[in-house]
């Protein structure tokens, strides 16, 4: 089953249920007005929002076309939004090029951010920064939506918890994010709004690419038009989201339409460093990850962050080539407010 969220001017949008091409779509404002509403009830609603589904995705029902263009994020606001680094190579590397060895834990322990949850961008909305100046950072990533979860939740719990999968553009401001840690209280300024992708899909409807914890697909990030990452989500993903979740729960429960996030997709190659697309790597989910090696082979960084006018896509595939949640396709403006 595949969800969205009609950008209809409110804060949270209007629901609908989208076919499997993506082409259609078909209101269910009559079984729950909104994604929040419907997790908040996802016993109650999801039988009648799946047999929307499959009238429309067999052609039942005929529905209306869909647009990409014409979505919010699916929630455009959630009650939690942690996001984890379950690519430990990713922080491994941000270490090495600082010089700092990482401490063993982080293997065995998630790191993991709470991060602002009150105003997340439309999937074709444009990034707005005032200073690019700040190392301005596109991360392409996984998110699941999750029901309630309870404190202390075991990893079967965590796992069974999970009720939707999309895409996340978590935007970071490179610039601002070492003076903020090392205040000691972590992320706020160098976390600005998020981005998801334009559809949530149920985890039964990514078939065997998902094993209950991980996606086993390439995600794919343009930048400017030109191939910038192509990592398979389900590679070098030391922790899963079973595992992210229980990490989140352990002190607290988290309420129906969490959403946890994945950290930065990356791959090794040869148990080393990445290396870009055109050099027979599979490349990269953000800038800083491409910075960071060139700074440990070349002692400093060419690559640079973002600039206005900057355009990055984030997709991913099906293995008959047809997206699977639509696409985040985000351009860089500067911000005159």
């Amino acid at each position: 089953m595949r969800l969205a969220t009609l950008n209809n001017g409110s804060r949270d949008g209007a629901l609908v249920v989208v076919d499997s091409r993506l082409e259609r779509q078909a209101p269910a404002a009559d079984i729950a007005p909104t994604l929040q509403a419907a997790l908040d009830h996802w016993q109650a609603v999801e039988g009648p929002l799946r047999e929307r589904f499959h009238a429309l995705d067999s052609g039942e029902r005929s529905g209306e076309p869909f647009s990409e263009a014409a979505t919010h994020s699916p929630l455009p606001r959630a009650y939690q939004w942690a996001d984890g680094s379950a690519y430990v190579n990713h922080v491994e590397l941000v270490r090495k090029a600082r010089g700092a060895e990482m401490p063993q834990s982080f293997w065995t322990d998630p790191l993991m951010y709470q991060g602002g949850s009150d105003s997340f961008l439309a999937p074709r909305a444009p990034i707005r920064m005032a200073d690019e100046s700040w190392g301005i950072d596109m991360e392409g990533e996984i998110a699941v939506i999750v029901d309630d979860v309870p404190m202390g939740a075991s990893y079967e719990r965590a796992r069974d918890a999970i009720r939707l999968v999309m895409l996340a553009n978590d935007v970071s401001l490179r610039g601002l994010i070492p003076g903020e840690l090392g205040k000691g209280f972590g992320f706020f300024q160098s976390k600005p709004s998020s981005a998801f992708s334009p559809v949530a899909v149920t985890p039964d409807a990514l078939g065997d690419a998902w094993d209950g914890g991980k996606l086993h697909l390439p995600l794919r990030v343009d930048l400017n038009g030109e191939p910038f990452g192509r990592a398979n989500a389900g590679v070098d993903m030391t922790f899963d989201f079973p595992t992210l979740i229980a990490h989140a729960a352990r002190t607290r429960p988290l309420s129906a339409g969490s959403i946890v996030g994945s950290g930065t997709v990356s791959n090794k190659l040869d148990d080393g460093p990445g290396k870009p697309i055109a050099e027979g790597g599979v490349g990269y989910a953000c800038i800083a990850e491409v910075r960071m090696i060139e700074t440990i082979e070349h002692g400093e960084p060419k690559t640079p962050f973002m600039r206005f006018g900057d355009r990055v896509r984030i997709d991913m595939h099906d293995r008959d080539g047809r997206s699977i949640f639509g696409a985040i396709d985000q351009t860089l403006e500067r911000y005159e407010g």
